[in-house]
């Protein structure tokens, strides 16, 4: 099975949406299942995982309500409010629906680069195991130390990193990037997605070369055992096509063994989020 382990969907609105600036026309539209189908199809990938891009709980009852009425979709990473009082209620609710796997916090935009670590919201992390959800780590290199801090805190728990933590590639900074990484992937219950390496290039003038060096970091870090294919469709096509930044990840793997290839692009991710 392979599977995109990281894409988003969304009824385009500018003032919920204010993220998506005026550099990001091609963004200012819905995105739904049914334009994501086709190029999953095309490019032979099986199903795949929605990530919230919405900080409410009406983004996860969307995203929800996607996966029911597309079975392409095999899970669902929503949002709640990790650090509120009833988290533990809110839990226990959403823990009804099969196909929501885990949350993730929109971390890279608090101006707290500590925040992971406040006392609410480890209480949050803390529930998650309690219900089997994992979560998604959505941070930039400065945000490490504490994201490292989180995961020893939660041994047991099932983390992942999305894009890479977003090292900035544009400008080929590259050394306390791959310090961060090696430090977090000591932690063997963290996995890695390989997504959103293109927008974090030059949007218009990127080369496949530019990802060999971050890649290997990720690859030398946290084995072919704990690392996940994922597009970030829509939001790759700031600067590549489906298929352009599908081809990045099928041309560095491309000398793994048949058995590597297929957990990079399929069967970490079924394992991690239990599709």
């Amino acid at each position: 099975m392979v599977i995109d382990s990281h894409q988003h969907f969304w009824k385009y609105d500018p003032i919920r949406d204010a993220w998506i600036n005026d550099e990001m026309p091609q963004l200012k539209k819905d995105f739904l299942p049914i334009d994501l189908q086709p190029l999953l199809t095309k490019n032979k990938i099986d199903g795949c995982v929605a990530i919230q891009a919405d900080q409410s709980e009406n983004e996860t009852e969307f995203l929800l309500e996607l996966a029911v009425k597309n079975s392409s979709i095999e899970g669902v990473v929503g949002w709640i409010n990790l650090s509120a009082p009833n988290v533990e209620e809110k839990l226990n609710y959403f823990s009804k629906f099969k196909k929501l796997k885990g949350f993730r916090h929109i971390v890279q935009a608090e101006p707290d680069d500590r925040f992971m670590l406040r006392p609410d919201f480890m209480n949050g992390i803390r529930l998650l195991k309690k219900f089997n959800f994992t979560y998604d780590v959505l941070i930039y290199p400065k945000q490490f130390p504490a994201a490292i801090e989180l995961v020893n805190l939660f041994p047991d728990h099932k983390f992942v990193i999305d894009h890479l933590a977003k090292p900035n590639i544009k400008n080929k900074e590259i050394n306390s990037w791959k310090q961060y990484m090696n430090n977090m992937a000591q932690n063997k219950n963290v996995y890695c997605k390989i997504s959103g390496m293109t927008t974090e290039a030059n949007w218009k003038n990127w080369k496949a070369s530019e990802f060999t060096p971050y890649l290997d970091v990720v690859f030398e870090s946290f084995g072919v055992d704990r690392i996940m294919y994922g597009s970030d469709w829509p939001v790759c096509l700031l600067a590549a096509t489906y298929e352009q930044q599908l081809k990045i990840i099928q041309d560095y793997i491309q000398s793994l063994t048949n058995e590597n290839q297929f957990k990079v692009m399929g069967k970490n991710a079924k394992d991690f989020y239990n599709l």
